[in-house]
């Protein structure tokens, strides 16, 4: 019998996308592979996964109501149950898994007790970059010294690459997040916090990163990265945390790395979205359009510009003169939760160009909920990617040789953005100030650059 290995992502699609390719990978060698998720999440797993007789899904009833799932008071004791009767069985059944590969975000903190309790190792799992880890690791380190850069100064990061240095604009973010989690979220299973309450969301510059605490006692650290594209801060990450760290990524499907020089066809990865137009009409509009003239922009499932900024992109798209793809989720420029956790009570619609279409005719195409991001990046007629720079995203323009207008939002993206623009000189920032509202004039200059 093959020995068993336990994947546990945390929530969304940018976790359980790498954590679906890394349960293939590990199949691979013969392990037998479950992927633990709650159940919201079973309908984003392609039906090709279950095929594999190595590959098996363990789902955890999602919590109800339209809390989302991470501030969920019930989502860790839900969690800890499933964790603990999977054990309980394995550990008479008679092995237990030889690990856990676990997401550092929330559920590494989550399940680290009931994994500890059976021995069972864990691995922590970075569904981003190792930039971004890097970066708030070495800022956390440096907090007393990047609290006084100065406008003009840059604050270098001892073992890091110099083009890596902190300046003042390094350090702004921008409003987020949706308040403290609920009681009982953070503090230990069936009980209050008995210590201070851990910090929902990203780390501010300077911060300690949470993972720093929930991974510690992980035998190793996995990043799905690769030594090409980020070696620099994997050894500093090692040479930090005294532990391996392995880069085992990019974490793409198969039919990715076959389709080298070809077109990638997401319907023959993923699971597809609702949306206003299929992957033929896409590719018709695509081949239409002069080789490298396109610009496609998208922010991605999880974060947004705001309402005041999209008028701002939509003027500048019409008066640009480039062909563009513009993704554009139901609920774009709407505050409170992200697609796939909207609160039914909030009616609101989502911002929609009116006229736009129009006005542009054919050098423009608007894209209403999901879209072929994998083939629309392979095509040869596209040349820009106005992107948020999440990890996921990021990984799949730069694999595709596609630069890049940055528009970072939230957390590692900041990061992310900045690997593609200081690091890897493969792109261009939309906006010097992130705190300011970016303006038409802002993105017609990167469009143009």
């Amino acid at each position: 019998m093959s020995a068993e290995v336990l994947v546990v992502p945390a929530f969304g699609q940018g976790h359980l996308f790498p954590c679906i390719e890394l349960c293939k990978l590990i199949a691979t060698h013969n392990y037998k592979t479950t992927l633990v998720i709650f159940s919201s999440l079973s309908s984003s797993v392609p039906s090709t996964f279950r095929e594999n007789p190595l590959l098996h899904i363990l789902e955890i009833p999602s919590p109800s109501g339209s809390v989302p799932i991470p501030m969920h008071a019930d989502s860790r004791k839900q969690m800890h149950l499933c964790l603990e009767n999977l054990l309980s069985n394995r550990s008479q059944n008679p092995k237990l898994p030889i690990c856990a590969i676990v997401d550092v975000l929330v559920v590494m903190s989550w399940s680290a007790d009931i994994f500890k309790k059976f021995h069972v190792p864990t691995i922590g799992f970075f569904t981003s970059g190792a930039c971004s880890a890097a970066m708030e690791y070495a800022a956390w380190k440096g907090h007393l010294q990047i609290q006084h850069i100065k406008p003009g100064e840059i604050c270098f990061l001892p073992g890091l690459p110099e083009r890596m240095g902190l300046t003042v604009s390094d350090l702004k973010r921008r409003p987020h997040g949706h308040g403290p989690p609920p009681p009982g979220l953070v503090g230990p299973l069936g009980g209050p916090s008995q210590s201070k309450p851990k910090i929902m969301g990203p780390p501010a510059p300077g911060e300690q990163p949470p993972w720093v605490d929930d991974a510690e006692d992980s035998i190793a650290w996995m990043i799905n990265t690769c030594d090409d594209l980020e070696r620099p801060f994997i050894d500093y990450l090692a040479d930090e945390v005294k532990k391996p760290v392995w880069g085992v990524g990019p974490l793409f499907a198969e039919e990715y790395w076959k389709s080298a020089g070809a077109l990638v066809h997401d319907s023959k990865m993923r699971t597809i979205r609702l949306a206003n137009i299929t992957e033929e009409s896409v590719i018709r509009w695509l081949d239409s359009k002069a080789r490298g003239s396109v610009l496609y922009v998208s922010f991605g499932s999880s974060v947004d510009i705001t309402k005041e900024e999209y008028p701002q992109l939509a003027d500048a798209l019409e008066a640009s003169t480039h062909p563009f793809i513009w993704v554009l989720r139901p609920d774009a420029g709407r505050a409170g939760p992200p697609r796939g956790q909207s609160d039914p009570n909030n009616p609101e619609e989502g911002y929609y160009p009116h006229g736009l279409s129009e006005k542009v005719g054919e050098r423009g195409l608007i894209i209403c909920g999901w879209a072929p991001q994998l083939l629309i990046l392979s095509h040869p007629s596209t040349g820009g990617f106005l992107s948020h720079c999440g990890w996921n995203s990021t990984m799949e323009g730069l694999g595709r040789g596609v630069p890049f207008l940055t528009w970072p939002l939230r957390g590692d993206q900041y990061y992310d953005a900045k690997l593609i623009v200081s690091h890897l000189k493969v792109g261009y920032s939309v906006c010097d100030d992130c705190l300011e509202k970016v303006k038409k004039d802002d993105i017609m200059k990167g469009i143009d650059r």
